[in-house]
C-alpha cells in the first residue's frame, strides 16, 4: 500500500513538472514573438522618420501616447503628428539606432536603444545622440507604444569622474 501511495505522489509531481516546462516553453516562444514585433516596430519607425512617414506613427501609437524628448518637450500623439505634418520645421535628415533590447513581459514590453540623429525639430536644427525608452502594450491583438522618452547622451569627461 506504501508503494502505490509513493507512486500516485511520484506520478503527481511528475505531471505538475511536466505542466510548468510546458507553460515555460509557451511563455518563451510568446516572449520571443514579441520582442521580435517590437524590434520590427523600432526598426521600422527609423525608417517611417527618414521617409517623412506621419502614418506609422498614426497607427502604431497608442491614442493616448505621450512622449518626452531629448530637448525636453513632452508630446501627445496628436502633437506629434501636428509636428510631423511639418515638414518645413520638422525633418529627419540621418537616423541610425543601436545596442537595441527588448524585454517582454506579456502583453508589456520595453524596448531601451541609442540613436544618432541629424534632423530639423520645431525650425531648430539637432544633431545628437540619445538613449531611448519606449514601453508598448498589445492592444486588441496589436503592438501599440503607449510611451517614450529619450535623453541626451551624457558626455563623460575625466573630471567628472
Amino acid at each position: 500500500m506504501k508503494f502505490k501511495s509513493s507512486l500516485i505522489w511520484i506520478s503527481i509531481l511528475a505531471v505538475a513538472v511536466v505542466t510548468v516546462l510546458v507553460g515555460l516553453q509557451t511563455q518563451a516562444a510568446a516572449d520571443s514573438d514579441s520582442i521580435a514585433a517590437i524590434t520590427k516596430l523600432e526598426n521600422d519607425a527609423v525608417k517611417a522618420d527618414l521617409a517623412g512617414d506621419k502614418s506609422f506613427y498614426e497607427k502604431n501609437l497608442a491614442d493616448d501616447w505621450t512622449g518626452g524628448d531629448s530637448s525636453g518637450f513632452w508630446y501627445t500623439k496628436q502633437s506629434l503628428l501636428k509636428g510631423l505634418s511639418d515638414t518645413k520645421n520638422n525633418k529627419t535628415n540621418s537616423e541610425g539606432m543601436s545596442e537595441l533590447k527588448v524585454r517582454a513581459y506579456g502583453d508589456a514590453a520595453v524596448a531601451t536603444y541609442r540613436t544618432t540623429y541629424d534632423a530639423l525639430v520645431r525650425g531648430e536644427h539637432r544633431s545628437r545622440t540619445v538613449i531611448s525608452t519606449d514601453t508598448f502594450v498589445k492592444q486588441n491583438g496589436q503592438w501599440k507604444q503607449v510611451a517614450g522618452h529619450s535623453s541626451q547622451e551624457a558626455i563623460l569627461t575625466a573630471a567628472r569622474h
